[in-house]
């Protein structure tokens, strides 16, 4: 399966905020940019931070699997071992998770590993793995 690179297009509150986080903590590399918005290579997709002067509401977390997952949110979808080094460097910086990394579903089609954390502007995120990827869309 061949999948081309999304664009999502995000609001922040601080540009200086956004790339200690997705720069220097994810390690997402830089591309263009001016003075109220950012492109980011992340994970291979190009998400954008736009500079706005306050943030959205928030609407309610969903229930799953018995944590409150934050909606809305987005991340990507990682090979196992990347997965577990992010989780790691997250753990290492002290990272304040939303959900803590942990394995959903165990033992249940769409078994998964994941983790989710808010940007410093309150946008919600996700990283996820499967053991395997044919899992990704089980019902």
């Amino acid at each position: 399966m061949s999948v081309m690179p999304f664009h999502l297009a995000i609001p922040v509150t601080s540009l200086v905020a956004s790339k200690a986080f997705y720069g220097e903590l994810l390690g997402c590399e830089q591309g263009r940019s001016s003075e109220n918005w950012i492109d980011w290579n992340f994970f291979g997709h190009q998400l954008v931070t736009h500079l706005v002067a306050a943030m959205p509401s928030q609407p309610a977390p969903n229930k799953v699997d018995d944590k409150a997952v934050p909606v809305p949110h987005f991340g990507v979808v990682l090979k196992m071992k990347d997965w577990q080094n992010l989780a790691h460097r997250l753990q290492a910086a002290e990272v304040s998770f939303v959900i803590e990394p942990y394995v959903r579903f165990k033992g249940q089609p769409g078994e998964q590993a994941t983790l989710f954390l808010l940007d410093p502007c309150g946008n919600a995120l996700e990283f996820k793995a499967f053991n395997d990827i044919g899992q990704l869309f089980a019902g």
